[in-house]
């Protein structure tokens, strides 16, 4: 029997065409021929090397690229590129935000050309015969957002992938057996990805540390730090250079400095706080004139320029403030201790000092370095209790002098009690009275209230969440804030007026985004609000009375979340164009240093200036506003993960109960759900939603039955159950129940 020809294998390159045209736009100087752009590929047989040939004919044809001499192919240059930053779904397709065009564009998952989330890319735009808008095709990544990775790793055999954790992250990352750092199956790792080759289906990457298993409290709480780049812990030899530095107080430094020991101070914080970077004195100095000492701890002194504790502090720029710790910019001997201005104490600081009349005004400023001594530690919940007991207290007397001066028998002071405490009770009293009428002036000018309401935890002892509390701010606490802004405003003027102009760092807030205002008005025109947008005073005037009516209110987190959303973002940069939010021409970050880096530039320049320093080059410090800017964002976005990752916690006891909640949320695969009560929020899918099939209406920011036409539309009121927690995910589901009617309830 005659043998059977043995048949040739055709393997079919799937998407060639996009493939050889990204290999050609990757370097648009240099021409390819078939044998090169196959050895990319790593294919070697004849069908495969025929289909390139026939490939690059085609797109030769199309006049997608040129043939510059036989056989050797370049892309054509006339096509029109573009850069924007790339913001991917889970779905692998996104959208491309570019400063060249009006409106984000389209990409699909097909032209993301192995981009990822947050990359700086390039890419061709054109536009989709159906509807006119404009898509675009990634031509090459530019920049990589990052390339660490937070995700579950699996191990095979010889080789293991890594699943992320984000869902903006659509591909499994491939590791080689050698690369797992010894990890076990299903361990929860960081991965970095170093490479993605031509011809790879998934990125290559190595693990770089084992997280831990999955679920437990502290390696999720590492992995959201991981997730974003962030430390949890010191390097051994920056807590040795910590330890090593003289943090006693020195006869000789303090004859440098002005000495306000005597003075009457005292520090107010949160009850639970460890350090105390600020301090405030008080004096009366005339009938109705007041010496106010706003004293910050001088982190400057201890964190000497060029050191590797200031290159470690200038890396994290900011400490992060989780549900259940705080990760310090500094060491605890500074942090806690040195720069901490503990009661009975004394402190080398940097201080801002005033004489203000009793109309909350300015007469005389001195900024310079200082010793001072803390007589006594306030809670703000001790401080408010001194004001709430003053209930006769004449807001309108000029010397403050008719004041309850009586502490009241449930305040203790934090601290040693002070030996006068009728002393502090009208300092603190006084300072009240002055921080309201500055506050006063402050909203006359345009300034915008937030007072946004906080979720915070309570918590046991193995950081298991109890119950849920909300945090809001109080005559004390704004009595500090005042005080602070103050002296960040001044300090910003002292040196931002001066002539010939001086390098700085800025605490800037443009104004907001018109397109976003009118998106605002949108959502909240849906509860009867209505805003005024004719002039920047109405914009800031109509904001606070949202923000004033919506107090109380079931869709008050929503609306200041939206609110919130439509400012733009605060950042450093030595270029001042003001404080827009606040309404300050001039603003700085002069008062948090031991938590915060630019402060820590700023102490330095400003004393720097004092001692009649000439202005250092501003491209230096404006590279380190940007870092600092960068890295607060990523620990903001660290510790709404945090709580996030809380509220799926505390909410896993409560499998299958019923809970009231706002529509927060609409999208086309589902709506989003805040519950009233502890503010946790969650999804009911589309899929759940049985009774109907439900359509998303863009401009009625609502889902629409088909056949019932019922809505379900931002900010409506609905009772739903829990469904399940995902805790790795951090992601909540919920049953839709029904409506809230209003008259029943």
């Amino acid at each position: 029997m005659p043998r059977k020809k043995k048949r040739s294998s055709k393997r079919r390159i799937s998407n060639l065409s996009n493939t050889i045209l990204n290999i050609l736009k990757k370097d648009r100087n240099k021409s390819f021929n078939y044998k090169q752009i196959a050895s990319i590929l790593n294919v070697n047989d004849t069908s495969s090397r025929n289909q390139i040939i026939k490939k690059l004919q085609q797109l030769k044809s199309k006049g997608e690229i040129e043939e510059v001499e036989r056989g050797n192919y370049k892309i054509i240059k006339n096509a029109s590129y573009h850069k924007g930053i790339l913001d991917l779904s889970a779905t692998g397709s996104g959208y491309i935000i570019s400063d060249d065009f009006s409106e984000d564009v389209f990409v699909s998952s097909n032209n993301i050309n192995r981009a990822l989330h947050g990359d700086e890319v390039e890419f061709y735009p054109y536009k989709r015969r159906k509807n006119g808008r404009i898509e675009g095709e990634i031509t090459q990544v530019l920049k990589r957002a990052k390339t660490d990775y937070v995700g579950t790793i699996q191990l095979l055999k010889n080789y293991a992938f890594v699943v992320p954790d984000s869902r903006n992250m659509y591909k499994d990352i491939f590791v080689p057996i050698s690369k797992t750092k010894k990890a076990d199956d299903g361990d929860k790792v960081l991965v970095q990805l170093n490479d993605w080759p031509e011809n790879a289906d998934s990125p290559y990457g190595e693990v770089l540390k084992v997280l831990g298993k999955p679920g437990e409290h502290n390696t999720e709480i590492h992995s959201i730090l991981a997730d974003y780049g962030l430390p949890y812990e010191f390097p051994a030899e920056v807590e040795e250079y910590a330890n090593r530095i003289d943090t006693s107080i020195q006869d000789k430094e303090i004859k440098n400095r002005r000495d306000m020991r005597p003075e009457l101070t005292f520090t107010i914080d949160p009850k639970d706080a460890k350090d105390f970077d600020d301090a405030l004195s008080f004096k009366v100095v005339g009938k109705g004139v007041y010496e106010i000492g706003i004293h910050i701890a001088d982190v400057s002194h201890y964190v000497k320029y060029n050191t590797i504790l200031d290159d470690e502090a200038y890396e994290r720029a900011t400490s992060v403030y989780l549900v259940d710790r705080v990760v310090p910019m500094l060491p605890e001997i500074l942090s806690n201790k040195a720069c901490s201005l503990r009661p009975h104490e004394d402190k080398y600081t940097f201080s801002a000092v005033f004489k203000m009349n009793s109309k909350g005004e300015v007469l005389q400023q001195w900024f310079g370095r200082t010793v001072t001594h803390s007589d006594a530690r306030f809670a703000y919940e001790e401080a408010q209790a001194v004001i709430d007991n003053n209930l006769k207290f004449d807001m309108s007397s000029e010397g403050g002098s008719q004041v309850n001066t009586n502490i009241p028998k449930d305040v203790s002071l934090t601290g040693k009690s002070y030996n006068t405490q009728p002393e502090i009770a009208e300092a603190i009293l006084i300072l009240d009275r002055l921080a309201r009428k500055m506050r006063t002036k402050r909203m006359k000018s345009g300034a915008i209230s937030f007072d946004k309401v906080e979720v915070k935890f309570e918590l046991d002892k193995e950081a298991n969440p109890t119950g849920v509390y909300f945090k809001t701010s109080r005559e004390a606490n704004k009595l500090i804030e005042e005080f602070m802004l103050l002296a960040n405003r001044k300090v910003a003027e002292y040196i931002g007026k001066q002539s010939p102009k001086k390098t700085f760092v800025y605490r800037v807030h443009d104004e907001p985004d018109e397109a976003k205002l009118f998106q605002l008005q949108n959502v909240v025109g849906r509860f009867g609000y209505q805003l005024n947008f004719s002039n920047r005073k109405n914009i800031s005037d109509s904001l606070n009375n949202l923000l004033s009516e919506v107090v109380g209110k079931k869709e008050q987190n929503l609306v200041d979340t939206l609110t919130i959303r439509s400012m733009s973002k605060a950042e450093y940069t030595t270029h001042n164009i003001g404080h827009y939010g606040l309404a300050f021409d001039y603003y700085t970050h002069f008062t948090s240093p031991i938590r915060r880096y630019p402060d820590v530039m700023v102490h330095r320049l400003l004393q720097h200036y004092l001692e009649g320093g000439s202005s250092p080059k501003a491209e230096v410090f404006e590279e380190k506003c940007k870092h600092s800017s960068d890295m607060e964002y990523l620990a903001t976005k660290a510790e709404r993960d945090s709580i996030k990752y809380m509220q799926i916690r505390f909410m896993q006891d409560h499998i299958d109960d019923s809970f009231k909640g706002v529509i927060s949320g609409v999208t086309d695969w589902g709506i989003y759900v805040e519950i009233i009560s502890n503010k946790c929020e969650g999804m009911v899918s589309v899929r759940d939603m049985t009774d109907d099939r439900y359509d998303f209406d863009e401009d009625l920011f609502a889902l629409v039955g088909r056949s019932t036409g019922n809505t379900y539309q931002l900010g409506e009121e609905v009772l739903v159950k829990v469904k399940s927690t995902d805790l790795i995910r951090k992601h909540l589901d919920f049953y839709l129940l029904n409506k809230v009617n209003h008259e029943e309830s």
